[in-house]
């Protein structure tokens, strides 16, 4: 893959030059450390491209790691599924670790800070625990056990170890500063009882280390120089330092904070994604209104258009929400010049051309993507029956309505002027089909001049058109003043999805999963991978046509 060498400077990247210059660092060594807990989403999508970039830039690698440290939530789905995104994004790690790998030194480190009077057994309950922590202002209050001596507590944790404790019944904590002005500094645990089987070590362990232990002591063992992570973890940076400073470890890596993606209408995390699955409220992790990669990904985005959308948002100090305009902004610049531009109705009227043969059935060529004319052309058949959108026809036309209607004329795009002679109803009053002429004389590329009609709609050939299926994806979460007691399920748009049957071009009969389109006026659509199959297209819309985003360059 092709790096962006010339994404603007951000501070950490400024943090890596000095380190090079000043010889703190002879290499840089950054990862990708994700929880297998659920699916990726755009905000990691960023986290990722910085990563993986930063390290690229300056010659280094990139790890990837999974922090399966809670057996609990995690799932070896997950551990797949990640990988996959990552790959598809563009990108490929150099190695590739689970912290469950580090579990026996892990182990090992925390005997160490028991000898040592750092770390002690507490059997305190997990509410019992968060009572005496304290709060903002005023310190906390030291476990009833935490002077234990080096030696119970090594049999205790012995004990722990070997399974003769129930799940909560004990924890192990570092031994720091209840009165710290930081909370992340009062006793935290770093070990807790948890009686269910891994994914990657199986049963072989019913004790497993907290994140915040476990992920400095990861960092060191691989020789990570820069270890970015989201602004939530600020405040945990002195317990990151401590773990890796007392655990004596001889690499010591420097973590980094950077601002977390935040988008418009939108939910960033996992557990509420999750949520929205397991409630049905969206089909699978995939689902095009989903801001996981892989929905993303089955929607249409492409990887070029997700990395160039994580380099233009940069990396800041603090949080800001990006409009979700941005990321669309970006999907419409790398399809624009791609993407074949075909002709689709997705709510169909039949139009017949009453004068136009019966049996008569004309091919037409009309260019595949005139900003990219390299592209080419093909062929459309034409006869006497096409269907227009439904949109594009209006018996009693509003002022400025140039589109067809009794009377007028307008063009089809690529074919002949038709104009509208009547209008065929049911007994309802329902309109079933529009009877129009057309002009011979007006073909698209005659080169006819005798006149000029200012509405141009699209088409597909009735004969021949090919039946398919359209999904109009809308924001998943409604935008607005957020209401106290409501949760994000109270907000969720219930006109997210809108699905249509109408027809395409017959030359898009043969269209494969993941295939993309520009369908004139319409938008850019992609076919659907989960439901499309030898007998029946379904496309994704991906994006509208227009925009009113403004990246501010010119």
């Amino acid at each position: 893959m092709e790096t962006n060498t010339s994404t603007n400077n951000n501070f950490i990247k400024n943090i890596v030059n000095e380190d090079l210059k000043t010889g703190k660092r002879k290499e840089i060594i950054t990862r990708f450390p994700p929880e297998p807990n659920g699916y990726l989403h755009i905000g990691h999508a960023k986290a990722i491209t910085l990563n993986f970039e930063l390290a690229d830039e300056f010659g280094g690698k990139t790890n990837l790691r999974f922090d399966d440290t809670n057996p609990v939530k995690e799932d070896i789905e997950y551990v797949d599924s990640i990988q996959e995104d990552i790959s598809w994004l563009g990108f490929q790690w150099e190695n590739l670790y689970f912290a469950s790998d580090y579990f026996e030194e892990m182990y090992e480190r925390a005997v160490l800070l028991i000898k040592k009077g750092k770390a002690f057994v507490c059997d305190l309950s997990a509410d019992e625990i968060k009572e005496y922590r304290g709060n903002l202002t005023a310190p906390g209050k030291e476990s009833p056990y935490r002077e234990r001596s080096a030696i119970e507590n090594l049999e205790l944790f012995e004990k722990m170890k070997n399974g003769e404790f129930k799940d909560g019944e004990k924890v192990l904590r570092a031994k720091i500063d209840m009165s710290s002005p930081n909370i992340n500094m009062r006793d935290p645990v770093i070990y807790r009882v948890v009686h269910t089987t891994h994914h990657n070590t199986g049963d072989k362990w019913c004790i497993y280390p907290m994140y915040d232990y476990a992920h400095p002591l990861e960092d060191a063992i691989e020789g990570i120089t820069h270890s970015i992570c989201t602004l939530e973890f600020e405040d945990h940076r002195p317990f990151y330092d401590w773990v890796v400073r007392e655990c004596e470890m001889k690499s010591v890596p420097q973590q980094i904070e950077f601002a977390r993606l935040n988008l418009t209408n939108t939910v960033m995390s996992k557990r509420f994604l999750k949520q929205l699955v397991d409630e049905n409220h969206v089909d699978a992790w995939d689902d095009p209104r989903m801001p996981t990669i892989s929905g993303l990904r089955r929607r249409g985005y492409t990887p070029e258009s997700i990395r160039n959308f994580c380099r233009e948002i940069g990396v800041a100090k603090s949080n800001s929400i990006v409009d979700f305009q941005m990321l669309e902004h970006f999907i419409r610049e790398d399809l624009k010049m791609k993407a074949p531009r075909t002709m689709a109705v997705l709510k169909p009227l039949k139009v017949i051309i009453t004068n136009y043969p019966e049996d008569k059935v004309e091919m037409l060529e009309v260019e595949n993507n005139l900003d990219n004319l390299e592209m080419g052309n093909r062929e459309i058949t034409f006869s006497r029956e096409i269907y227009i959108e439904q949109d594009d026809f209006m018996e009693n036309p509003i002022p400025k309505y140039f589109r067809l209607f009794p009377g007028n004329e307008v063009r089809l795009k690529g074919a002949y002027f038709i104009k509208c002679n009547e209008v065929i109803k049911d007994d309802a009053g329902n309109i079933l089909e529009l009877h129009c002429t057309y002009d011979p004389e007006t073909k698209s590329g005659s080169g006819f001049t005798g006149r000029k009609v200012k509405g141009t709609i699209h088409w597909v050939d009735a004969k021949n058109g090919v039946p398919a299926e359209f999904r109009l994806f809308h924001h998943l979460i409604l935008e607005g003043k957020k209401e106290e007691g409501k949760t994000f399920l109270d907000y969720i748009n219930p006109d997210s999805m809108e699905i249509l049957q109408g027809f395409i071009e017959p030359s898009m009969k043969s269209s494969k999963p993941q295939d993309k389109f520009q369908f004139f006026r319409h938008g850019y659509f992609n076919v659907d991978t989960r439901y499309t199959t030898d007998e029946k297209l379904v496309f994704n819309r991906i994006v509208s046509l227009k925009s009113s985003f403004d990246t501010g360059k010119k």
